[in-house]
């Protein structure tokens, strides 16, 4: 399991080679803001729900500081359904993240914003 800087996952989403990128944090901290098309799965549901990247090429995790998401990735990439994927956990988390951050309402609405990333 590696880690990726912030700045790479910005490049790969730009240049459209977009991996997945799974948010393991709480539903309501995901609503307050996410990088732009982020997956939602919270660390205690992943175990449960690996099973939705069996088709995944790349996966990023992400967390507040990107300490969680180092666990997050190993558990993703002993999964034999993503034993192809390459799994990063993103280093330093949703704080060293200085890309777009994207909010939604409770209704699935998103909004963009510029703002720093929310925990």
């Amino acid at each position: 399991m590696d880690e990726i800087s912030p700045g790479s996952v910005a490049e790969l989403l730009a240049d459209g080679a977009a991996p997945t990128v799974v948010d393991i944090r709480n539903p309501a901290a995901f609503r307050r803001g996410h990088i732009p098309g982020s997956l939602n799965l919270p660390f205690g549901q992943l175990p449960d729900r690996v099973a939705e990247l069996a088709d995944a090429d790349h996966v990023v995790t992400v967390c507040p500081h990107g300490k969680s998401s180092v666990q997050a990735a190993k558990l993703i990439e002993s999964y034999e359904g993503t034993a192809d994927a390459t799994v990063e956990s993103m280093a330093g988390g949703l704080s060293a993240w200085d890309g777009p951050i994207e909010s939604g309402s409770d209704d699935g609405r998103s909004e963009p914003d510029e703002g720093p990333a929310p925990f």
